[in-house]
């Protein structure tokens, strides 16, 4: 009853914390930084399958790297954060090839930019820009549809870091 009554108050506050898991897959993100959820030292360690369980949102956009529209598939970018506990004013994002962008923290909440780990409902192999790629949602909104946030896509993702 007791724990009943406190999870039901984390979810009326809006905000449910849990202990962060270790992955036991290959990691494909590591969130460092500013984080209260950590399972690696000071980072938190995600693996595929740790993003499987997030919530997942799909949607389908047109974008300057592929010919047609193309279906995206992963978890929003503000809820792989809120994971690991994630406050701060700006995050980049790091790149396998080590590419960086800067993505203001105000972003996850105003845009439902998500981790990307299906495309076209197939896992993304690093030389189709997986396995994770930040994507916004730019056919919702004509502001999305510019270099700004063209730029703030970051496929082969491989690191977080929030400040």
């Amino acid at each position: 009853m007791q724990a009943s009554a406190l999870a039901l108050g984390l979810v009326l506050c809006g905000s449910l914390v849990w202990a962060l898991d270790k992955p036991t897959g290959p990691v494909v993100l590591t969130i460092e930084g500013g984080i209260s959820e950590t399972n690696q030292g000071n980072k938190a360690q995600f693996d595929m399958q740790m993003l499987e369980k997030l919530p997942q949102r799909s949607f389908t956009t047109r974008t300057p790297w592929y010919p047609d529209a193309v279906t995206f598939t992963g978890p929003l970018l503000r809820d792989v954060i809120a994971a690991a506990g994630g406050k701060g004013s700006k995050i980049t994002a790091v790149a396998l090839n080590d590419y960086k962008t800067e993505i203001p923290f105000d972003d996850i909440h105003r845009h439902d930019a998500i981790v990307a780990r299906l495309m076209n409902n197939r896992p993304m192999p690093v030389r189709e820009k997986g396995p994770l790629f930040i994507v916004y949602p730019f056919d919702t909104k004509a502001e999305l549809r510019s270099e700004l946030y063209y730029n703030r896509a970051a496929w082969q993702l491989s690191v977080l870091r929030i400040r």
